[in-house]
């Protein structure tokens, strides 16, 4: 489950965004589906940005995520918050001048640990079941991240501003929700119907 490998290019590449290419799936092209867009509220403005709001279940099956990469820069995990699809593999890089160690305690990743390794080097981990993966260092007490495995390829990473956006959703009856690192929101029952645009916004709360 664990690889290594040298990085060949010194090329800095930090994952912002995961781009996603949705497939048809039973049939049904996403294409034809629905928009939701809306904004997050939270007692502290701060955590407005950073938020995963996803569709909780979507019946079909949904390839991994490719291509995901979280580096080491500065002392911190970029992106801070990597929302991904169950059996992603993500790549842990390291462009800080200094020793790195990554682990989690969480269950839902097996609690790894990466080990120690050096600038210049990846090392993998496929994340094989759904939830939230505290991501820390062992080198580093101050580094923390967190990876949110999802079901399927439906959610949406907020902005500094609270805005998000989830495009080609099919057709259906589903529940809309929200994860903060901090604060709770209420779950909305949503229908999407095909060429629909839906606003929906959430309020975080303590």
């Amino acid at each position: 489950m664990l690889k290594i490998r040298k990085i060949v290019c010194t090329a800095f590449m930090t994952v912002m965004f995961v781009s996603l290419t949705l497939a048809t799936t039973n049939g049904v092209s996403h294409a034809e589906g629905g928009t939701i867009t809306g904004a997050v509220t939270a007692p502290q403005p701060k955590h407005k940005k950073d938020c995963v709001v996803y569709i909780e279940n979507v019946p079909g099956n949904w390839p991994p995520t490719a291509g995901v990469q979280i580096n080491q820069k500065g002392l911190v995990f970029i992106p801070h918050v990597l929302p991904i699809v169950v059996n992603t593999t993500v790549e842990f890089l390291n462009h800080d001048n200094v020793l790195h160690n990554v682990f989690t305690p969480d269950k839902i990743a097996d609690k790894f640990n990466l080990g120690t390794w050096p600038p210049g080097e990846i090392k993998t981990y496929t994340f094989k079941q759904t939830g939230v993966a505290i991501l820390l260092c062992k080198v580093h007490s101050e580094m923390e991240g967190y990876t949110v495995v999802l079901q399927n390829p439906f959610f949406s990473l907020t902005d500094e501003n609270g805005n998000y956006s989830i495009k080609d959703v099919p057709a259906g009856t589903y529940t809309l929700k929200v994860w903060n690192k901090k604060y709770g929101g209420k779950p909305q029952q949503i229908e999407v119907k095909s060429g629909q645009a839906l606003q929906l916004n959430f309020e975080l709360k303590k």
